[in-house]
């Protein structure tokens, strides 16, 4: 797999290339934000798999630089920073990160974290498995409270006003919302939205559960089972 590795550091990027170089990545570094996205042109070469994007660049936010790749690619992004604070972690998903690693991080489980992202961007390319519509005609909308979902368009609104979600935010509520009040435990919700087994995509599953709170402004409709995982709480009529 052909990877792009955005980072200022050269002694930080060359350990960690030698570590990708030995399990058999074929890396290109990219020093600034800039370097990046001239990588990433079509007439660059062979397309990346991966892109890992440290967020400290020296010509660009990194924020603003995963942006900008998301306009031009829809190859998998994985942000590399020392930020830890769910706050940004939401603000790098909502630009279209794939996965975000916060620094210091075992090498060995940022190769995890490319394995699961690189399976899950080409198996999954629509949406997570949820139930086909019924053969005589197009499922009708749920409906729980002020929160309307449109399954077959992907639409969400609540009172009317449409509200946006990525992809993977629909998905999760889209499972949750179609069987309201159900607990569905932290490892269910993993393989049927990321379709990975693996225990790392936890976090990334927190801050997309947090997001949904964050949009929908309905910090009640997604309850915490703690230990266990998330249920979405029906609203009162």
């Amino acid at each position: 797999m052909r990877l792009l590795l955005v980072e200022d550091d050269n002694h930080v990027a060359a350990a960690l290339s030698a570590v990708l170089a030995r399990h058999g990545f074929d890396v290109t570094h990219a020093r600034s934000g800039e370097e990046a996205l001239q990588a990433l042109l079509p007439d660059a070469g062979p397309p990346f798999g991966v892109v890992l994007l440290d967020l400290g660049l020296p010509d660009q936010d990194g924020f603003e630089v995963c942006g900008r790749i998301r306009k031009r690619t829809t190859t998998p992004v994985i942000m590399v920073t020392a930020r830890a604070d769910v706050r940004s972690r939401i603000h790098g998903l909502n630009l279209g990160a794939d996965d975000y690693v916060v620094k210091p991080y075992d090498p060995m489980e940022l190769l995890a974290r490319i394995h699961a992202v690189s399976r899950r961007t080409t198996s999954a390319d629509g949406p997570a498995p949820v139930e086909e519509p019924p053969a005589e005609g197009p499922r009708p909308p749920l409906r729980l409270g002020a929160l309307t979902i449109e399954l077959p368009t992907r639409q969400v609104s609540v009172s009317g006003a449409t509200v946006p979600l990525t992809r993977k935010e629909f998905d999760l509520l889209a499972l949750l919302a179609q069987r309201p009040g159900v607990v569905f435990r932290r490892e269910q919700i993993i393989s049927e939205v990321w379709r990975t087994s693996w225990e790392g995509t936890g976090r990334t599953l927190e801050v997309h559960i947090a997001s949904l709170r964050s949009k929908l402004r309905m910090p009640a409709l997604i309850e915490t089972v703690r230990g266990v995982g998330y249920r979405l709480v029906a609203p009162a009529r």
